[in-house]
């Protein structure tokens, strides 16, 4: 069976307290010590050497600070085991042993034990009664401190309970937050990606775009060359330009044929021009009126590597050279017309 300092540590009282409570009380037992706790309540524990049995009955009775849930209990037993009143020295008048209520006809060891009546039944009509509350057997005041100790576990557990709940449901919040702000992380940085893959592609079609303008350039430019030369095929041999609306004329009777039209009267030139380095060749058609400098400017027109005044021109066949005074000549004079290929150097 435990010991009684044993129940008192169980029941959370301090351990230095307990010692005082037993040293004072001089081992008389659970229910003294238990007093000595409650009257001593909140006072600061002496040297226990210079504690004896006599102060047990030193010091007034401050309560324990306990719930509310646990108040009826220990009030009762405040109520039961508390020091006991002394009458006056001398008086002959019978002291009151309890309070009594007069609806109900329960009686109470004291004041506190009747206003909490008075509280949960709603009672008002009190008296005072020489009637002796009669005190707790051992077994009563075993099973009393039993079923205290074991609501205040009770309680105890609850709440060790209600904690852990919170707990978990706080650890729960936590890894919530976090696993909503990696959410949020990896949103941003997909959004990122996608950003990055959309200027990509827009790059992309901007590039194929300009490469299509550039190619339907190139085509327009070949389709303009091969009209412009088509048209100057049809000049130089007399037939009807292409695209032109006008009527073709109509044939000379065969006894009369066209005289032949000399060198001279061809109002243009057409002529092809290579470069000395290699090359695409250029063409143009020229007035035959217009100087081999016209040409040469032409020509520098068309590209960065040729210089209007340095430039020089050639023909393979027939063999022929061009100097520098030969720039301010005519493509007629210099007989040109009406084609002719040069070679630029």
């Amino acid at each position: 069976m435990s010991s009684d300092k044993d129940v008192l540590l169980s029941m959370g009282f301090d351990p230095a307290r307990v010692d005082w409570a037993v040293k004072a009380t001089g081992g008389r037992g659970l229910q003294p010590a238990m007093d000595f706790l409650l009257e001593n309540d909140g006072k600061p524990v002496p040297d226990l050497a210079s504690v004896s049995a006599a102060s047990a009955s030193s010091g007034g009775g401050a309560p324990m600070d306990v719930d509310d849930e646990d108040r009826e209990e220990l009030e009762a037993l405040q109520a039961v085991y508390g020091k006991a009143q002394v009458a006056p020295a001398g008086g002959e008048s019978v002291e009151a042993q309890s309070i009594k209520c007069s609806q109900c006809g329960k009686v109470f060891k004291n004041t506190a034990l009747a206003n909490y009546h008075a509280e949960k039944s709603g009672h008002d009509q009190f008296e005072e009664s020489t009637e002796e509350v009669k005190p707790l057997t051992e077994e009563e005041k075993t099973q009393r401190l039993a079923d205290l100790k074991e609501k205040m576990a009770a309680k105890r557990a609850v709440k060790a309970k209600e904690e852990a709940k919170e707990h978990l449901a706080n650890e729960n919040i936590r890894r919530k937050a976090g696993r909503d702000m990696n959410e949020i992380r990896e949103e941003l940085k997909a959004k990122e990606l996608k950003k990055d893959l959309e200027a990509k592609k827009r790059e992309k079609i901007e590039e194929a775009q300009a490469r299509a303008r550039v190619k339907a350039q190139i085509e327009a430019d070949k389709r303009e060359r091969a009209e412009k030369a088509a048209r100057e095929k049809a000049l130089r041999e007399g037939k009807p330009v292409p695209g032109s609306s006008a009527a073709p004329a109509p044939a000379a009777p065969a006894a009369a044929p066209a005289p032949k039209t000399s060198g001279k009267d061809y109002p243009e030139t057409r002529l092809q021009i290579r470069m000395a380095s290699g090359g695409q060749p250029y063409t143009t058609t020229l007035p035959s009126d217009s100087t081999l400098r016209e040409v040469a400017e032409f020509l520098a027109a068309q590209t960065l590597s040729v210089d209007a005044e340095t430039v020089t021109f050639a023909m393979h066949f027939p063999r022929k050279q061009f100097t520098r005074s030969d720039l301010s000549k005519s493509l007629r004079d210099l007989g040109l017309t009406p084609s002719a290929v040069l070679i630029a150097s």
